[in-house]
């Protein structure tokens, strides 16, 4: 099971374990071995290079042990990857098969089974997103190089809710004080409280109490704002809505002054309006979190307009500090991360609407890779904040706002009380004590079709309504970099991780394959799949995202 999981040992585990015979400190390695080698003067070979060597417990039918554990491993593999995923079905089948025959057959077997997978597009896709691209966005890959280091010592946190809390949390665990504001004293307690739940359930797990109890005392909750005093970097997450972001904004101001750089955690709100309320936008900065703060890894940057390269420096290294990965994105009404999840969402409401089975739908967002289905990860983040959304977005766009059906599906959910798992009934009910069940109700309110689709065309759809929308991210230059683009999908909202992302898919698939799908499913079900120019001109000439496309950020 270790080796599916690619799980990574500390030394003195892998000792345990016996996956290394012994463990020295650092820089003695070689004075170690000469030692062992003397200790050891008739240890000539391994012991499988032995005459008489017997694999351990017997082979094949004749370990039960070994019988029990394939026969289980496969199909619990094949149940967690939902088939998609191609090395952990070749690493069984070198063990077992490798099992079976003298070691070095053994070996040359473990070699064809990797050779395969190397060569596959699926494990290159992977290694780039999920390791090369993701460790040199951690690097500073998108960081002005000309500007000073620049950590924050002194948080001035803005809103005790759950992404204060946890953003003040992540931000005590890396040694900065934070005062964690709120307009009543009780919220912003109630905010420490949280931080001291987060920190209880790591005692044991690497975090000592005296260590708890200093992390802790970082964290000063107020409600006065002259407690911000002395800040040098502002964050602040409160209510979604542009006139209270505006009031704080300027209250914080006149207390900090302008040259602060101040971040806004807003996932949907244009950057370069919420900007308009700080007297110098240059230092005002998109840094978008996501829920539970202690536990994704993404941190979305987002550039105004008038963001300056001081406030691009100041939020990356904020995010070195906390030890997360961030992608950096142009401003625009959800910016990436938050427009492109919404087309999952969106596309599983379509569905809903068409009188398409729930469990079919649910099933089917499964199969293609995401953590869960959209009806179930749209209890997740609140029907209600959905529908919020969306009324926001009609109120700002007026007549170029359009419509979809699934507006209509969440203002009839929302209508009944059916909000999410926040209040126990959305697309699921949630007994208490029980497990979450598809609410019965759906097919009154949506009903049934007599004809059902096959769940591959539904994972078509479910796809390629999010493709579109990072395509359309790509050509409008809210995404400067693919990279940038599938670290993101990846990180932020779950897209299917043996892809490599949306874009590595894409280039893999081939463009015009992708512009052929769009285009039948356009025909079928709408604009909403309507190909972009761009696709339509790399799809003529063959072109790429990585190979073939400039990369505007290096421009």
């Amino acid at each position: 099971m270790y080796m599916l999981q690619g799980k990574l040992f500390r030394p003195a585990e892998a000792a345990m374990l016996k996956v290394v015979d012994q463990v020295v400190p650092q820089g003695t390695a070689v004075e170690a071995a000469r030692e062992w080698v003397k200790a050891n003067p008739t240890a000539t070979a391994q012991p499988w290079d032995v005459k008489g060597f017997k694999f351990p417990g017997g082979v094949g039918q004749f370990n039960p042990g070994f019988v029990q554990t394939m026969v289980g491993a496969l199909p619990m593999t094949l149940k967690q990857t939902q088939r998609n995923m191609n090395a952990p079905v070749a690493l069984l089948s070198a063990v077992y098969e490798g099992a079976q025959r003298p070691f070095d057959r053994a070996i040359r077997i473990e070699s064809k089974y990797f050779a395969k997978v190397a060569a596959d597009p699926q494990a290159s896709n992977m290694i780039r997103s999920l390791f090369v691209n993701k460790q040199a966005a951690e690097r500073g890959a998108r960081r002005p190089k000309a500007e000073p280091k620049a950590p924050t010592m002194k948080l001035a946190m803005l809103g005790a809710g759950m992404m204060g809390a946890g953003i003040a949390t992540v931000a005590a665990q890396a040694g900065m004080e934070v005062v964690l504001f709120d307009r009543d004293i009780a919220y912003a307690e109630k905010g420490k409280a949280h931080v001291e739940t987060v920190l209880k359930k790591r005692l044991g797990k690497g975090m000592t109490p005296e260590k708890m109890a200093a992390t802790l005392a970082r964290v000063t909750p107020t409600a006065d704002y002259a407690d911000l005093a002395g800040a040098d970097f502002v964050i602040e997450a409160v209510f979604e809505d542009v006139a209270i972001k505006a009031e704080v904004t300027r209250q914080v101001e006149a207390i900090l002054g302008p040259d602060v750089i101040f971040g806004s955690n807003t996932s949907t709100l244009p950057i370069t309006k919420l900007a308009t309320a700080w007297s110098k936008p240059a230092n005002f900065i998109g840094v978008h979190f996501f829920s539970p703060v202690e536990k994704m890894p993404l941190v979305e940057i987002i550039l105004g307009k008038e963001t300056g390269p001081a406030a691009i420096a100041k939020a990356l290294d904020f995010v070195a500090q906390i030890k997360k990965t961030p992608i950096v994105v142009n401003d625009s009404r959800g910016f990436y991360t938050s427009r492109c999840f919404g087309t999952y969402v969106q596309e599983g409401a379509e569905l809903v609407a068409e009188g398409i089975n729930p469990a079919l739908i649910e099933n089917a967002g499964k199969q293609l890779g995401m953590p869960v289905g959209p009806l179930a990860v749209s209890d997740e983040v609140s029907i209600e904040l959905g529908y919020k959304v969306m009324t926001a977005a009609k109120k700002e766009l007026g007549d170029a706002y359009v419509v979809q059906r699934s507006d209509d599906v969440m203002t009839q959910m929302v209508e009944r009380d059916r909000l999410g798992r926040k209040n126990g009934k959305g697309w699921y009910d949630y007994p208490e004590g029980g497990t979450k069940l598809l609410w019965s109700g759906i097919a009154d309110l949506f009903p049934r079709a007599d004809d059902q689709p096959d769940v591959e065309a539904v994972k078509e759809r479910l796809l390629y309504r999010q493709l579109i929308e990072c395509a359309r991210c790509y050509e409008e230059g809210v995404l400067e970099t693919p990279e940038d683009g599938d670290i993101g999908a990846i990180f932020g909202w779950g897209f299917a991780p043996y892809t490599g992302g949306p874009f590595a898919h894409m280039d893999t698939v081939g463009i015009a394959h992708v512009v052929a799908v769009l285009d039948r499913l356009r025909a079928a079900h709408g604009d909403r799949f309507a190909a972009t120019e761009q696709l339509r001109a790399m799809a003529a000439t063959g072109a790429t995202f990585y190979q073939s496309v400039p990369d505007r950020a290096a421009a």
